[in-house]
């Protein structure tokens, strides 16, 4: 095999990931597409057969003694959603004002979000990494999250009421 055939088969997930990318940009999405295929049902789908292919592959001790591991836990919950936000916070002063704000807002949302399932999963288990670990801190994350982040928003958000 050449260097160049083995650099691709080596990084297929990341060609196959921008080959997806490219196909939606060539192929937008079309409302009159959910008559055919329902993409939130095959999203929902998709999760829960992560959740079941990884899930089946855990040992429960190991699990149990993942759980036990509450430095790490802390650790990603804090960098989650106290890091990424901060990391954001410094250029709030450069946009607030002017034009660049609602991007400024809307990359502050994205680092207040919880990570997702999928990125934490299958980026852990390509790295050979610790995927109990990655599966209970994407599920705490989600439960988290539920609160976490409109916490983190409501400060920026505008709160006028076109009630009577």
């Amino acid at each position: 095999m050449t260097n160049l055939h083995k650099f691709f088969v080596k990084n297929a997930f990341l060609w196959l990931l921008v080959l997806m990318v490219l196909m939606g940009y060539l192929i937008p999405y079309r409302e009159s597409y959910n008559a055919y295929f329902n993409l939130g049902t095959f999203i929902d789908w998709g999760i829960v057969i992560i959740f079941l292919l990884y899930g089946l592959k855990l040992n429960l001790r190991e699990v149990l003694n993942d759980v036990k591991n509450w430095k790490l836990h802390l650790l990603v919950q804090i960098a989650t959603f106290v890091l990424f936000p901060l990391l954001v916070m410094p250029f709030y002063k450069i946009a607030q004002g002017n034009e660049f704000y609602v991007l400024w807002l809307s990359i502050y949302f994205l680092a207040c979000l919880p990570s997702t399932v999928s990125s934490s999963v299958v980026m852990v288990s390509i790295a050979k990494g610790n995927v109990p670990s990655a599966i209970f801190n994407a599920s705490i994350s989600g439960l988290i999250g539920i609160f976490a982040t409109p916490m983190l928003m409501h400060p920026f958000m505008e709160n006028n009421s076109g009630g009577q």
